[in-house]
């Protein structure tokens, strides 16, 4: 089912004989099951692959076998699925829906690996962008986005490598490694807005100014990681806006500017300084708020936005961890760890479908408005992979049984906590104690 409603992303040239172009009685999928609403049309997957073609001649010129909508299709599939390796790929296609699915009756791994090596970086970028371009038009604006703006959110991941394996990509002397500079949009939805694949050697700050939206609604959100005065000046001359987290060793001078705060808040100290010294000192002032949640150590945040209040920018700041979860997701339910090629182009082009296939999964889950998490999503699809979509999604919107049961937890940890203080605590070891049954 998920391939089929990607499958016009990876179709380049739909000729009259294509399912989608039947008529209702004859339309049908290539897996045999019938299948009534394409939400991507053919004129998008028209115009991209036209573009793509502009942009790269020739594109499968050669190629006998596994053509290049057919290879990204099978390493999205890959990627939904978390297959490890390339063998595990190659058995996949003698599946008959999915072979149909992809109209490839067999195909070796050493193939696969020829053709993710061979394919260029350009259409994998272009694709990934095509699939951003139907997130953006699905999503809207939401409450986040129109009492606070743009969000964006900047960091860094490394992915480590074998260094006899990966010699391209050093990072130390017995290590390899590559990085994603990321830019993550945020207004409640995370989705990946901007790569950069680097070895890991890259410093962060390096690719921050590629990252940065111009646009007077954009506020960047980014780490004490990416802190670099020069940058600072220049995105205050341009009206850059940004909120970075302050270092505990920054060189701060006081402007005399105190803005009045809650003293039930969080917020400790809301004033105006100059960041540097000697030849690094700022010529624009910033705003430094320190927060104190009672939680964590108190923290101060930097900012060239004066507009917002001390409150919206510590939630803002908050939000940063957003991309954390993200890099944490891609890495546990996307095959970013294990790579299907050793060459930088093959990794590259692995990294960025599974950046496709992560917004292709949001584009789904805009689209039948699904309010749970997106792993439950990616499990589900799973589960119903070539079934028509109405199935799907009835299946997705049924009621889940409640438990007639309710445990009283309140209860068992009193009672519990009672016959610990009372020393009766034989009852512990043994095995068949089960305080849900008391």
């Amino acid at each position: 089912m998920f391939l089929h409603r990607i499958w016009p992303y990876f179709n380049p040239k739909p000729k009259k004989s294509h399912p989608f172009l039947f008529s209702k009685q004859k339309r049908m999928t290539y897996s045999g099951i019938y299948f009534d609403k394409v939400e991507l049309t053919l004129e998008f997957n028209q115009e991209i692959w036209a573009k793509i073609h502009q942009q790269v001649p020739n594109l499968d010129r050669r190629t006998q076998k596994l053509k290049t909508n057919q290879l990204t299709l099978l390493i999205s599939h890959a990627q939904l699925q978390e297959f490890k390796a390339l063998r595990k790929i190659s058995l996949s296609v003698q599946s008959e829906q999915l072979s149909q699915a992809i109209g490839l009756e067999s195909i070796s791994h050493s193939q696969i690996s020829r053709r993710l090596r061979a394919l260029p970086v350009k259409v994998s970028e272009m694709l990934f962008k095509g699939v951003l371009n139907k997130v953006a038009q699905r999503k809207g604006y939401s409450s986040i986005q129109q009492r606070l703006g743009k969000l964006y959110m900047i960091d860094a991941s490394i992915i480590s490598l074998c260094l006899s394996r990966y010699p391209w990509a050093v990072f130390r002397k017995s290590k390899a490694g590559i990085k994603m500079h990321l830019r993550l949009s945020f207004d409640g939805t995370a989705v990946p807005d901007e790569v950069i694949i680097t070895p890991a050697k890259t410093a962060d700050k390096n690719k921050l100014d590629a990252l940065i939206v111009v646009d007077d609604n954009a506020l960047h959100i980014f780490d004490r990681g990416y802190i670099d005065y020069k940058l600072f000046e220049k995105y205050c001359k341009e009206g850059i806006r940004f909120i970075c987290r302050l270092k505990n060793n920054a060189i701060v001078e006081f402007t005399g500017v105190e803005r009045p705060i809650r003293e039930e808040g969080s917020i400790e100290e809301d004033v105006d300084v100059i960041l540097g010294g000697g030849s690094k000192k700022m010529k624009h002032p910033l705003r430094v708020v320190t927060i104190d949640d009672g939680v964590n150590e108190p923290f101060s945040i930097v900012t060239n936005d004066f507009e917002l209040s001390a409150e919206e920018i510590g939630e803002i700041y908050r939000y940063r961890w957003q991309i954390e979860l993200f890099f944490k997701w891609l890495k546990q339910h996307c095959q970013v760890k294990h790579f299907y090629g050793t060459s930088e182009a093959a990794v590259t082009n692995q990294l960025l479908l599974s950046l496709l296939t992560y917004c292709l999964l949001i584009l789904l889950k805009l689209e039948v408005d699904y309010k749970r998490d997106l792993l439950t999503l990616q499990r589900e699809l799973i589960a119903c992979l070539f079934e028509n979509f109405d199935s799907f999604v009835r299946k997705l919107r049924r009621r889940r049984r409640k438990s007639s049961r309710r445990i009283n937890y309140g209860q068992i940890y009193a009672m519990t906590e009672h016959q610990i203080m009372n020393e009766k605590t034989d009852w512990l070891n043994e095995l068949t104690y089960d305080p849900v049954i008391l």
